[in-house]
């Protein structure tokens, strides 16, 4: 089987609501390829290993969390960036990529879709007064002690987390897939006993430490995987294309 691009396109748009939602970098067809589209080949980023993989794998279109033209950046068509476009363009294949909708979707979002590999209940939003807050709430189903959520952790995502180990037992969870640390002191406000996200940064410590909080950097890439996999899922499923998710290793 096969879709239209422009059709494909507009349901995913639609499906995500990307219209409605303000992002550092253009959300939807970042690269236009061949009108029809029967194979789909997702990852997390749009990288020089991703998109040679996808022309391996015969893709008509790439779809990504992480794609190109970010705010701020340099929009010179030189060195990575070059080639990088230039692979996309020689093979005519699409590139179609979404960051905050993809991450807030409540369906196969990150935030949601990291909850189901860990068995977390979505309560909410981590703030529900900013909406460009993308992380959420949540409890287990039964309190467990932070190295014991740590090995969950471990075994979801198939690498070992950075752990901060505060007092008490984990009962109430907020997280936030990849650069999300910085959402700690929401955390701390929403009254989580652990809060986990993608990445730590330096003061990240001193937050956990000082507010008594359990905190887990499980990586950005790991904790991404999956929402970029169910939009790929539900696209095929609603045409009846092929999918093939592509996982290229990346330790940050």
């Amino acid at each position: 089987m096969a879709v239209a691009l422009s059709t494909l396109v507009e349901e995913a748009d639609r499906y995500l609501g990307s219209a409605r939602i303000q992002d550092y970098c253009p959300n939807g067809l970042q690269v236009e390829g061949r009108p029809q589209v029967s194979r789909i080949v997702s990852g997390v980023t749009a990288s020089q290993a991703l998109l040679d993989a996808a022309v391996e794998a015969n893709a008509d279109l790439v779809l990504v969390h992480h794609g190109y033209f970010w705010k701020g950046e340099n929009p010179c068509i030189t060195g990575m960036k070059q080639r990088r476009l230039k692979t996309l363009l020689k093979h005519d294949i699409s590139l179609l990529s979404y960051h905050l909708p993809l991450d807030l979707h409540a369906d196969v979002g990150n935030n949601v879709q990291l909850a189901q590999q860990l068995d977390i209940t979505v309560e909410g939003p981590l703030d529900p007064d900013n909406p460009r807050i993308v992380g959420l709430v949540g409890s287990l189903g039964e309190a467990m002690t932070p190295r014991d959520f740590a090995h969950r952790v471990q075994t979801a995502l198939g690498r070992e987390p950075l752990l901060i180990e505060g007092d008490g037992m984990i009962r109430r969870v907020g997280w936030c897939t990849g650069g999300g640390q910085g959402y700690i002191d929401q955390a701390v406000l929403a009254g989580v006993d652990l809060y986990l996200s993608g990445e730590a940064s330096e003061q990240t410590f001193h937050s956990a430490r000082e507010n008594g909080i359990s905190f887990i950097a499980a990586g950005h890439h790991a904790t991404e995987r999956y929402g970029v996999q169910a939009l790929g899922d539900y696209l095929a499923r609603r045409f009846a294309l092929e999918h093939l998710f592509i996982d290229c290793p990346n330790p940050i």
